[in-house]
C-alpha cells in the first residue's frame, strides 16, 4: 500500500482565491504539500516529456476524422472548433443512477461542501454534446467550478448556486445556462429530477415542455466555437502509449484507488484486463443506464492536492485553484504511477501538470481523464495500491 508523504521542504500560506478569505482547518503554513521548482516556459516546438513510449505506428490523420484535444480519440472533424460544454451532475446517492456521464471526455470529482461528509459533486465535460439524451441529474456550481470550465472555454451547466458564485458567473470569460433543463419523471425528490437533452423534452407524464442545449444555447446567443477567451488545448497526449516504469520514482497502482471523500466512499479499481480505472462509490460500481449499465472508466487518473478556503458556517468552500506555487499530485495511468506537480497561475490559462522527475509537463495516453481535486489537509489519506 502506498500513501502519500506530506512534504516539508518548502511550504506556503494558504492563497484565498476571495479576497480576505481565510484557511480553514489545519495550519497550511506546514502542511501543504509545495515544490521548490521554477515553472517552466515550453516553446511549441520542445519536446513535452521524456517518458518512454510505445514504437506502435501513430496516425497522424484520418479522412473525416481529428483528434479530440480532449482526448485524443478520433471524432468527427466537424466537431473541431465546437467548445465543450461542462455539467454539474449531483453526486448524492440518491441522485444514481446517473445518465450520460460514460458519454463525457474529462470528469472532475471535488468536494461540494465540508459538511454532510464532504459529498462530492462531479463536473463532467462533454465534447459531442449534440449526442446528449439524457444527462445528470445537474445541480448547483461552485466557484472552483466556474474557473475550471472556464480554463475550457466551456458553456457550464447547472442549476442555482451561493451567491458566492455570482461574481464569477460575471467574469467575461464565463458563459453559462442556468437551470429549467428537463424534468423527467423517475420518482425521486424535485431536486433529483432535472436533465440535460440536447433536443427539446416534453414529459410526457405531465406534457411540460422544456428547451434543451441547442436552442438554449442559441437563445442565448453563446458561439458554439471557441472564441477569444479559448486559452488552447489543455493537454498533451502521446504519440503512442506512455510507459511510466522507465522512471525512477514510479511505482505500481494495480489494486485501488481510494479518494479521502468519506460521504461517496469513491475509489478507482484497476481493470488489468482493459488496463483501466474504473469508478466506485457508496461501495458499487458506478454504472451509466445509457451505456448498457458500464461501469464508468478512465484511461488517465489526475491526483491534484488543494488548499481550500471555507467561506461561512454552512460548508460552502472554494478550492485554491490559482497559486503562484507548485503543488504536489499524481498522475496514473496503465497500473503506474509518477509523482507530478501543477500550477494555475490565472483564472484565465489553464492547469498545467509537470513530471516531478524531469520538470518537463505530463504526457497523457489517448482515452478518457478523472481528474480528483483533493483536499490538502486530507491528503496523506489518499490511498494507492
Amino acid at each position: 500500500m502506498r500513501k502519500f508523504w506530506k512534504m516539508t521542504l518548502v511550504t506556503t500560506v494558504c492563497l484565498g482565491v476571495l479576497a480576505g478569505a481565510a484557511c480553514s482547518g489545519k495550519n497550511p503554513e506546514s502542511e501543504i504539500p509545495v515544490v521548490d521548482i521554477e515553472i517552466p516556459t515550453i516553446s511549441s516546438e520542445e519536446e513535452v516529456s521524456s517518458e518512454e513510449v510505445s514504437e506502435e505506428v501513430y496516425e497522424e490523420t484520418k479522412e473525416g476524422f481529428y483528434r479530440s484535444e480532449l482526448t485524443n480519440e478520433w471524432i468527427d472533424e466537424a466537431l473541431k472548433d465546437q467548445r465543450p460544454v461542462a455539467i454539474m451532475v449531483d453526486n448524492e446517492v440518491t441522485a444514481l443512477d446517473h445518465y450520460g456521464v460514460n458519454s463525457a471526455d474529462v470528469v472532475y470529482e471535488l468536494m461540494n461542501s465540508t459538511a454532510n461528509g464532504r459529498v462530492t459533486r462531479l463536473m463532467c465535460l462533454v465534447k459531442d454534446w449534440a449526442k446528449i439524451t439524457q444527462f445528470g441529474s445537474v445541480r448547483s456550481t461552485r466557484p472552483t467550478n466556474i474557473m475550471l470550465a472556464g480554463e475550457w472555454n466551456a458553456i457550464l451547466i447547472h442549476d442555482g448556486g451561493p451567491f458566492y458564485i455570482n461574481d464569477y458567473l460575471a467574469r467575461p470569460y464565463t458563459n453559462n445556462l442556468n437551470g429549467g433543463f428537463a424534468r423527467f419523471s423517475n420518482g425521486k425528490a424535485t431536486e433529483f429530477t432535472e436533465y440535460v437533452t440536447f433536443d427539446d423534452y416534453k414529459n410526457p407524464n405531465t406534457g411540460k415542455s422544456y428547451n434543451g442545449l441547442e436552442s438554449r444555447i442559441e437563445s442565448a446567443k453563446y458561439s458554439t466555437e471557441y472564441n477569444s477567451h479559448y486559452p488552447g488545448p489543455h493537454f498533451n497526449f502521446c504519440k503512442g502509449t506512455v510507459d511510466l516504469a522507465s522512471q525512477s520514482d514510479s511505482f505500481d497502482v494495480k489494486e485501488k484507488i481510494e479518494l479521502p471523500f468519506p460521504h461517496n466512499s469513491s475509489k478507482l479499481m484497476y481493470n488489468d484486463e482493459t488496463k483501466k480505472y474504473e469508478y466506485y462509490e457508496y461501495g458499487k460500481a458506478h454504472i451509466d443506464p445509457l451505456d448498457d449499465n458500464k461501469t464508468t472508466s478512465f484511461e488517465n487518473v489526475i491526483l491534484q492536492c488543494c488548499s481550500f478556503t471555507q467561506l461561512d458556517k454552512n460548508g460552502y468552500l472554494t478550492y485554491n485553484v490559482t497559486d503562484s506555487k507548485s503543488v504536489e499530485g499524481y498522475y496514473i495511468t496503465e497500473g503506474k504511477a509518477i509523482p507530478i506537480y501543477w500550477s494555475k497561475m490565472s483564472e484565465t490559462v489553464v492547469t498545467q501538470f509537470f513530471n516531478k522527475e524531469t520538470g518537463k509537463p505530463i504526457e497523457l495516453n489517448t482515452g478518457k481523464t478523472y481528474i480528483a481535486m483533493v483536499p490538502w489537509d486530507a491528503w496523506d489519506e489518499l490511498v494507492l495500491e
